[in-house]
Parts: structure tokens; C-alpha cells; sequence
């Protein structure tokens, strides 16, 4: 009987940063808070037989990459940024099946009171 694939979701929930990113020029100069949130999801039978880091998807090294796109070059928009993201996850880790980034701005410069405004981008593996 063929085993079935059992994927697991990894989730990095509100890494804050304070990052350049924006359509407002000020925004850029200044810069402004963010969180983000990464999911990940992938077949962990190996990680979880051996009980190796070198066997899964390091989280650590999971936030250095969303560091490198939030400390980078700056996009003028959020769902740009959390294309970028995702897009980078499928690229650097070949063990995840699908990722999910989520993108807040929690410094809105605009004349409404709202405690963020928030961009999610999924990207999957094609087989």
C-alpha cells in the first residue's frame, strides 16, 4: 500500500520590522512598522524520524530571508513585497510544497484611524 504525503504547516506569526516600503515618499524617507507572517507547508516524515534540524525547513534561517526582502530594496507595494517573499520560500527551500506571506503595515499614512492594512500572497510548487 503507497503511503500517503502528510504535509505539515509551519507558521511564523508577527515578525516585526521597521522597513522603507511605500508609494508615499515620505514612507521611503521615514519608513514605518510591519509585521509579517510566513506559513509554510511541507512533508516533515524525515525531520520527524530523525529529529534533525538539517532534515527540515530552519526557521531561523526562514526569517533571515524575509529580513533580506524587508531590509532590501524597497517596493511600493505590500502585495509586491509579499510576492517577493513567497516567491523567494519556493525558491531557497526545496522541501516546501506551498507558502503563504502575509505583509501588515501597521503605519498607515493616510487620515483614517485602522490598526494595519494587510496583503497575503500563496505560492505553490508546480509538480
Amino acid at each position: 500500500m503507497k503511503r500517503q504525503t502528510t504535509l505539515t504547516r509551519l507558521s511564523i506569526d508577527n515578525a516585526e520590522f521597521f522597513a522603507f516600503h511605500g508609494v508615499r515618499e515620505e514612507e521611503r524617507n521615514l519608513g514605518g512598522r510591519y509585521q509579517v507572517d510566513v506559513d509554510v507547508w511541507y512533508d516533515t516524515m524525515k525531520a520527524v524520524m530523525s529529529d534533525d534540524l538539517s532534515d527540515t525547513v530552519n526557521y531561523e534561517e526562514l526569517l533571515f530571508l524575509v529580513n533580506e526582502h524587508m531590509s532590501g530594496e524597497p517596493c511600493e507595494l505590500i502585495e509586491t513585497l509579499s510576492y517577493d517573499i513567497a516567491s523567494a520560500v519556493i525558491d531557497r527551500f526545496v522541501a516546501v510544497r506551498q507558502t503563504t506571506v502575509r505583509v501588515r503595515k501597521l503605519s498607515v499614512p493616510i487620515q483614517q484611524i485602522l490598526g494595519h492594512v494587510e496583503a497575503e500572497v500563496t505560492v505553490a510548487r508546480e509538480d
